[in-house]
């Protein structure tokens, strides 16, 4: 399960950088979850070509990720979004005896925190 997982965070950053017939083949096997067979019927070719293409694409996929670090970059991301809208939802506790200016920034951090987790 966690490599049909990895398989489909790799596909979703990076799926685009293959040719349009490696993505074809991919999203069958990963997205469409079809067997080698279906996959080879449907193509036309071999079930050992199909999974040799599928064994390259991981291998690609898994290559850009070690050099760009893109899903790295946005794990990070979106963990430092989350703990910013924790720290941003205990301030607003501590905010009650503060002035109007105060709660009004502490509002504003907290819809965007939200807007940006939303969109990771």
């Amino acid at each position: 399960m966690e490599k049909i997982i990895e398989q489909g965070i790799l596909y979703d950053f990076y799926g685009e950088l293959l040719k349009p017939h490696q993505r074809k083949i991919y999203e069958a096997a990963v997205y469409d979850d079809l067997s080698l067979s279906e996959i080879a019927e449907e193509a036309g070719i071999s079930r050992q070509g199909v999974h040799d293409l599928i064994k390259r694409c991981d291998k690609i996929l898994q290559d850009y990720e070690e050099k760009l670090r893109l899903i790295e970059k946005f794990t990070k991301t979106k963990e430092n979004v989350t703990k910013i809208a924790v720290i941003t939802n205990n301030l607003e506790q501590l905010t009650n005896s503060c002035n109007d200016d105060v709660k009004d920034l502490v509002t504003q951090m907290k819809l965007l925190t939200s807007e940006m987790i939303e969109e990771l």
